[in-house]
């Protein structure tokens, strides 16, 4: 997958910085995109719940899903991951490894009988948090390309005489740390009621708090071939923040006992966001004792993003008491991503007409019950949303859980998550360098408290 970066910084001093934090446009279907993430029963079952409903994550899905409950309920989920990267960059492997641990979700649903009206014999109200996506990472990249990013001594090239001009174009090294943090946090107020005992309706408004940030460093030693050296360092730093809207509506139909249909459309959300960047750069070279230095000062700029809305389609058969299968197919149109004001991001808003496409999301499952023991698993696939795309960059993966009932209604869920993709990441912007190859690997684990009320 070739993503299209561009420079945020432009230039410092005379030197054309082409090193590389995160772009608006790929910031823009980062913020796009949302985790698996959920109680450990919907984990454990890959997400495919969305004609299932009776689950807080469920409602974050379909909305419809809450009026299934039987009784009021309230939850709190912790999480665990697992990331591995291995980089990749001209022939030069690293490994990175890190653990993060969060609360990925907390809710409850309170549910009225109103089994006294003829038609709506059931309304449910909702509140869900759910930690939609968890930027934090860090991996390095090393290796040498042979072809230097500071090539130009900064005080002989600029001293006015070009008959002194020094030039550094042999690579010894290239270095790139990547590091991040942050999330996106989604609250889900839900209204959900069932009618006649065959169709459950579901509205949401849907709020997002999202931070991230990012500190990229990259280092790069290189000389003249007359034992002449330079070192040079370059660190941009990108915090971006704001907050989100969006709604969710959703139906689930149930014809007979034994089978369930559901669909649900999730709006664009609408971010408000702020960018505050900053670039430092410092320059060695071995024949001069000062050090040069240039700092850009802190950049802020205020800017709008519509991510993609959401279409999905569910079914379910539901084996007796004794357990059930789940399928749930999501549309995404990424093509419709959108920064404004769009006067300022003509090239981003062009590529995502023309470098996305449309994205399919399958999630399949299943559950099993043994008296108060539940067994449950599940597949999760998802298109990468880049025309050129290859297939390892689709993420893909399993999912197996176990739940326990105790007295007093009380409940126990437990659930492991694997997925796989690769990426690639281009934070040199020069013509013969390739980008660096990433291959991901994540475990999590999960653990959901439910009581019942």
């Amino acid at each position: 997958m070739k993503k299209i970066l561009f420079l945020i910084g432009g230039f410092l001093s005379s030197l054309v910085i082409n090193a590389q934090s995160i772009s608006f446009s790929d910031a823009a279907i980062l913020f796009s995109g949302e985790g698996n993430n959920g109680t450990a029963r919907f984990n454990a079952m890959s997400g495919a719940f969305g004609a299932l409903g009776g689950d807080m994550s469920a409602g974050d899905v379909n909305p419809a899903g809450l009026a299934v409950f039987k009784n009021t309920e309230t939850s709190v989920t912790f999480g665990l991951r697992n990331t591995d990267i291995l980089t990749s960059f001209h022939g030069m492997n690293r490994n990175n490894s890190d653990n993060y641990f969060n609360i990925v979700q907390a809710g409850g649903v309170m549910i009225f009988d109103n089994s006294g009206d003829a038609n709506w014999t059931k309304i449910a109200l909702g509140f869900n948090y759910t930690l939609t996506k968890d930027f934090e990472n860090s991996y390095i990249v090393e290796g040498n390309s042979g072809i230097s990013e500071f090539n130009s001594d900064p005080f002989l090239n600029n001293d006015g005489d070009d008959t002194n001009n020094l030039f550094y174009n042999n690579v010894d090294g290239q270095f790139f740390g990547n590091f991040t943090n942050g999330q996106n946090e989604k609250l889900t107020f839900s209204l959900a009621g069932q009618y006649n005992e065959k169709l459950y309706v579901g509205l949401s408004i849907v709020t997002h708090s999202l931070e991230y940030f990012q500190n990229a460093l990259f280092e790069e030693s290189n000389n003249d071939g007359n034992s002449n050296l330079l070192d040079a360092s370059l660190l941009q730093e990108l915090h971006t923040f704001g907050e989100g809207v969006g709604f969710t509506i959703g139906f689930i139909a149930k014809p007979s006992q034994d089978v369930r249909f559901g669909v649900a459309y999730q709006t664009p959300v609408w971010y408000n966001l702020t960018d505050e960047f900053v670039e430092d750069l410092e320059i060695s070279v071995s024949n001069n004792a000062q050090l040069f230095t240039e700092n850009t000062g802190v950049s802020v700029f205020d800017y709008k993003l519509n991510t993609p809305s959401r279409l999905t389609g569910s079914f379910a058969y539901i084996l007796g008491k004794e357990g059930l299968i789940s399928f749930d197919y999501t549309y995404k149109n990424y093509p419709n991503t959108k920064l404004k004001p769009t006067t300022e991001f003509v090239t981003e808003n062009e590529l995502f007409t023309n470098a996305l496409k449309n994205t399919s999301t399958f999630n399949v499952a299943a559950e099993w019950r043994l008296d108060k023991v539940s067994l449950r698993g599940g597949y999760h696939y998802e298109d990468s949303p880049f025309e050129d795309a290859i297939d390892s960059d689709n993420i893909e993966g399993y999912s197996l859980g176990i739940g326990f009932k105790f007295n007093g209604n009380v409940k126990l869920d437990l659930a492991y998550q694997n997925t796989t993709n690769t990426d690639v990441y281009r934070f040199l912007d020069l013509n013969g360098v390739e980008p660096a190859e990433l291959d991901l690997t994540n475990d999590k684990f999960t653990a959901t408290l439910v009581i019942g009320l």
